[in-house]
């Protein structure tokens, strides 16, 4: 007897058809929906900005002002045009809050929270889209042959592990800061409010501060700092290795994937560097770290070098750093944090495979390996595309805002990139420009935050078995 095929049950009704098109639609195409959704939550966001509600001064905010401010907040990127701790009223922060919480968390990931509370279950597609926001990769048709750092089966875990990270450590870290914030004479209701302020900026590596001082008056501040340094490494490590280290806290003998030993590896790696370089290059700048003593000197390096990462916080006027601190910290912050993370940039693992490659060509071998085990090729092509892209947005944006702002190529290149990697940190040049730098400088940070994840996801997407093989021939490299 041959089965009748399921027939699939239409709504009758225009907001069940309007609800099944957009489930079919981001169900095939969770790179677009991203862009969509994240453009939508801009717009939203900038006509909520530009209300006179949002300021201090009851007017209405420039567009370029409050579309710049909308794309900062959703992208958690940390720049401004304006003084945010002046300029926006207190409802204009609630709204700034509610957008870093959002853009941090990530639309995919969030959409399908909301899914699970709702529905009280999370189907198979809800799946793929929260496992697409963790890895492009699969988004590949077919299975993906690699360890995963959270497998399909566990993403309902990894949402509950996301929502409950950014609750707990965002709590956490608001009550560690509390009592020195306190402690520097801010009144209690504000402290209260500072300290889940910071602690929000930090976890989502926004950079956003809730008064005019910034960080200078805790600029000697140690704990603070590190407290505050924490909820950055953090946020930017990736909710996939952060749930990985939490199943290894209830279950010691379980093995870490290859994503989280690379990540954290590199992330170490790249935190000590950077506080190398830059106490080597500041001490004799009397303007950064020259003053200071060598322990002093060294904390503020190790600070900066983790706020690179894309956290956005420093303690004294980025401008002052001579151009090779400037040019490490534009080399940190392309790099960015952890993949499915509140960082930016290309990410850690990106620049762990290239030199994966690197190394297996050097050695003369056609497999990439790590901690014993193989890297498959498709990943290294994935990585390619994100650094091509990534250094296209950053050369076009800064050929454009030099034209627009005729500033020096040091300061320009500092503050795109930052843009681009989603940092926040400034070497002061974003606040001077004109609207047109001012919507450049806007696209970049667009670019950067959905760019190279749905990049690698429309690649992975439209990979395709090739039935035939052309004739090969070898093009002189090098």
């Amino acid at each position: 007897m041959r089965a009748q095929p399921v027939s699939r049950l239409t709504p009758t009704t225009w907001s069940g058809q309007l609800r099944e098109s957009l489930n079919d639609f981001a169900g095939r195409s969770p790179s677009r929906f991203a862009i969509i959704v994240f453009a939508g939550l801009i717009l939203i966001f900038t006509l909520l900005l530009s209300l006179p509600v949002s300021s201090t001064s009851h007017s209405v905010t420039p567009l370029a002002d409050a579309l710049f401010t909308a794309v900062s907040v959703i992208c958690v990127t940390g720049l401004s045009t304006v003084d945010m701790a002046t300029h926006w009223s207190g409802f204009g922060h609630v709204i700034i809050y509610l957008g870093v919480q959002i853009g941090g968390i990530g639309v995919l990931t969030l959409a399908s929270i909301l899914g699970m509370i709702i529905s009280r279950r999370l189907g198979l597609r809800a799946k793929l889209m929260a496992a697409s926001d963790s890895n492009p990769l699969r988004i590949h048709s077919g299975p993906v042959a690699e360890g995963q750092a959270v497998r399909l089966g566990e993403i309902g875990s990894l949402l509950l592990t996301v929502a409950m990270s950014a609750v707990v450590i965002e709590g956490a870290v608001a009550v560690l800061l509390f009592p020195r914030i306190l402690a520097h004479g801010v009144p209690l209701g504000e402290a209260i409010t500072n300290s889940f302020y910071f602690s929000a900026m930090a976890f989502t590596n926004t950079g956003f501060a809730p008064d005019a001082a910034g960080l200078t008056p805790y600029a000697t501040d140690y704990w603070f700092l590190t407290v505050l340094a924490i909820g950055v490494f953090l946020g930017a490590i990736g909710f996939p290795v952060i749930y990985a280290l939490a199943k290894n806290l209830r279950h010691r003998k379980r093995r870490w994937s290859v994503h989280v030993k690379m990540t954290l590896l590199m992330f170490v790696i790249l935190i000590i560097a950077g506080a190398i370089m830059y106490y080597i290059l500041e001490r004799d700048n009397g303007k950064t770290f020259g003053a200071l003593s060598p322990g002093d000197a060294a904390f503020q390096s190790f600070f900066l070098s983790v706020m690179t990462r894309s956290g956005g916080f420093s303690t004294f006027d980025i401008g002052q750093l001579h151009n090779s601190s400037l040019l490490v910290s534009d080399m940190l912050m392309f790099i960015g944090g952890g993949s499915a993370s509140t960082a930016g940039g290309i990410k850690v693992t990106t620049l762990a495979v290239l030199f994966l490659a690197a190394f297996a060509e050097a050695r003369g071998v056609e497999t990439m390996d790590a901690f014993s085990r193989r890297i498959p090729h498709d990943v290294l092509r994935l990585a390619v595309s994100v650094v091509l892209w990534g250094a296209t947005t950053v050369a076009v944006s800064t050929i454009l805002l030099l034209n627009f702002s005729k500033q020096s190529l040091d300061h320009v290149l500092f503050d795109v990139i930052s843009a681009f990697a989603t940092c926040g940190l400034s070497s002061g040049l974003t606040q001077n420009l004109s609207d047109p730098g001012v919507y450049v400088l806007a696209a970049t940070m667009f670019m950067g935050r959905v760019g190279t994840v749905t990049l690698a996801a429309a690649l992975a997407q439209s990979q395709r078995k090739q039935l035939f093989q052309r004739p090969e021939e070898r093009p002189i490299v090098g």
